[in-house]
């Protein structure tokens, strides 16, 4: 039990370590700083940001000590139940991308108009807009709460990925704090008004839509 613990205790510390730099490297302060020595080349950031996250998660996954208790195996037929929620949650995934601008999120976009000569630098490394629409009217972090509920219904759990799935949802909580300090910073008393009426991630007014004021 000593040794699963010490591979516990050495994923928590792991995966804290990218959340710092994963959440660090997404500041406006780092960005700024960016700008202020490359000039619009930070049109490239956001792509070479998301390019770097999944290279420090791959390694992450690759090297770090993998315990291989086994919490539960959920027999036939609730294998195949637990599934109906997953898929759900997946379809749930697929409506809120439906909301924002992929191709701005992989950072795409900003090549595209730093090619044609449109990119404002101010924008740093992204266009942000506020669309309060389809799930966003219930939780404003949909993706984030979908996410979550299809990393947890699953038919087999072992002490790896539970441990991994508590720390993402740590993680999710942490950063969307972080990533609304910047909302507010943009939009001001219009995301406040949003703050104050829909819930960040999970509420029991989850059902309860966005109306403005």
């Amino acid at each position: 039990m000593i040794k699963y613990a010490a591979e516990v205790l050495i994923i928590i510390i792991n995966f804290a370590i990218f959340g710092f730099i994963h959440s660090y490297l997404a500041t406006n302060k780092i960005k700024k700083i960016l700008t202020e020595k490359f000039g619009n080349l930070i049109a490239f950031y956001r792509l070479f940001y998301n390019v770097i996250s999944v290279a420090m998660l791959y390694l992450f996954y690759l090297y770090l000590p993998q315990p291989d208790i086994t919490i539960y195996d959920l027999p036939s037929p609730y294998d195949f139940v637990i599934l109906i929620p997953q898929f759900l949650s997946l379809i749930g995934l697929i409506w809120a991308f439906r909301f924002f601008s992929t191709s701005e999120f992989l950072g795409i976009s900003q090549i595209r108009r730093w090619y044609k000569g449109e990119y404002n630098i101010a924008e740093l490394d992204e266009h942000l807009t506020l669309r309060i629409e389809g799930p966003y009217r219930f939780v404003r972090h949909p993706t984030y709460l979908f996410a979550i509920l299809f990393l947890l219904f699953r038919p087999t759990m072992d002490l790896f990925y539970l441990t991994l799935f508590i720390c993402i949802v740590i993680y999710f909580y942490v950063g969307s704090y972080y990533e609304e300090k910047k909302l507010v910073e943009r939009f001001g008393e219009e995301y406040i008004s949003y703050q104050n009426l829909v819930p960040r991630i999970f509420s029991v007014s989850l059902f309860k839509p966005y109306k403005k004021l």
